[in-house]
C-alpha cells in the first residue's frame, strides 16, 4: 500500500495516454489548489504525436520520474483516452515496486490500474482525473477521496437513494475490490497483462458504448472464465450507454441477462469513472463488502488502502 496522502501535499500530474488540452490542465489545477494541493507536471505533458501525450518514451520516463520523486506524495492523471497500454513493455516495473505512490485515474487508466496491482501488489485509486472531473464545479465526491486516500478504515461509499445506486440482484459478499473500465479489462484478455479476477468484487463501467456492445464485452468475459470465481458486481453509471433514446429496454435488463445467474450480488449506477457529477474514489486492490438488499446497495471498504505513519496496517 503506498503512504497515505496529507494535506497540503505536492501532486504529480502525468498523462500516460492521450494529449491534453492546456486550459483543461491548468483549470483543474487550479481546483487542486484551491482544495489545499501543489500540483506540478512537466512542461512536457503538453506534446503531442498523433492523438498520444507524446511519445512512449517520453510517457513512460514522465510516470517513472513522478514515482521515484520523494517530494510528490500522490500521481493523478490528466485524462484517459487511449495509448496507456503502449507503456507496458517500456516501463520499469522494479522502480514502481519499490517506489509505491498513490496512483489515480480511470478510463484507459484502467489498464495501469489493473496491472500495476497484478504485477506488483500496489494498490491503484480508480478516481478523479485533474483534466475532467476536477475540472468541473462538483466534478468530485470529496468524501470518498479523502477517504481513500487518507487512511480511513474502515468507510462506506455514500450511496443513498439520491446517488443513482440502486440493486439488481440481492446477496452479500466479501472480496477484493477490482476492475475498471469494462472496454479496457475486456481488451486485455489474451494478452500477458490479463485481467485475474478470482476472489474480487469486480466493477465495471464504460461510456457511450451501445448495450450491444456492453453485452458482447460481459460475454467476452464469461466465456473467457474472468466471472467464474468473482464475489459480486458493481456497474457504474454507464454514462449515454444506449442504442437509441426511445430504446425499449433498459440496460440493466442487458447485463442481467448475461450476469443474473451468476449466484452473486449485482448492483448498478455506482458514480466512478464515466459520470454525471461527484465521481467517487474507489481503491482497487482492498477487501470489500457488497451487499444488495432490493433497491438498496451498500458498498464497504474494509482496510485502509494506504499507509498512515504510526499506525499499523495489516493485510486482511
Amino acid at each position: 500500500m503506498p503512504p497515505a496522502l496529507r494535506p497540503g501535499a505536492k501532486v504529480g500530474i502525468v498523462a500516460p495516454a492521450s494529449n491534453v488540452k492546456p486550459g483543461d490542465l491548468e483549470a483543474g489545477c487550479d481546483a487542486l489548489r484551491r482544495t489545499g494541493y501543489r500540483p506540478i507536471y512537466s512542461d512536457s505533458i503538453l506534446d503531442k504525436d498523433l492523438y498520444f501525450a507524446g511519445s512512449v518514451q517520453r510517457r513512460a520516463r514522465e510516470l517513472e520520474e513522478m514515482f521515484v520523486r520523494d517530494d510528490v506524495e500522490a500521481i493523478i492523471c490528466a485524462r484517459g483516452g487511449y495509448g496507456a497500454n503502449y507503456l507496458f513493455e517500456a516501463l520499469d516495473w522494479e522502480t514502481i515496486k519499490t517506489h509505491p505512490k498513490i496512483f489515480v485515474g480511470y478510463s484507459d487508466v484502467t489498464a495501469l490500474l489493473t496491472y500495476f496491482l497484478d504485477r506488483t501488489g500496489l494498490v491503484t485509486f480508480h478516481g478523479p482525473m485533474v483534466a475532467k472531473d476536477w475540472l468541473h464545479k462538483d466534478g468530485v465526491d470529496l468524501a470518498s477521496w479523502q477517504a481513500a486516500l487518507a487512511g480511513t478504515s474502515p468507510w462506506e461509499a455514500h450511496l443513498d437513494v439520491d446517488s443513482g445506486a440502486r440493486g439488481l440482484v440481492d446477496g452479500a459478499a466479501e472480496g477484493i475490490l477490482y476492475g475498471g473500465c469494462l472496454s479496457i479489462l475486456a481488451a486485455s484478455l489474451g494478452t500477458p497483462y490479463e485481467i485475474q479476477t478470482a476472489g474480487t468484487i469486480l466493477f465495471l463501467e464504460d461510456v457511450a458504448a451501445k448495450p450491444f456492445q456492453i453485452d458482447r464485452m460481459l460475454m467476452q468475459l464469461k466465456l473467457a472464465g474472468k466471472l467464474d470465481e468473482i464475489r459480486g458486481i458493481i456497474f457504474g453509471e454507464m454514462l449515454d450507454c444506449r442504442q437509441t433514446a426511445s430504446q425499449e429496454y433498459t440496460l440493466e435488463e442487458v447485463v442481467l441477462r448475461v450476469v443474473g445467474e451468476l449466484g452473486v450480488p449485482v448492483a448498478y449506477g455506482i458514480r466512478s469513472g464515466h459520470v454525471t457529477a461527484r465521481n467517487i474514489t474507489l481503491p482497487i486492490g482492498v477487501q470489500a463488502g457488497l451487499t444488495v438488499r432490493g433497491a438498496r446497495v451498500s458498498l464497504k471498504i474494509l482496510e485502509s488502502a494506504v499507509t498512515v505513519a504510526g499506525k499499523s496496517q495489516p493485510r486482511s
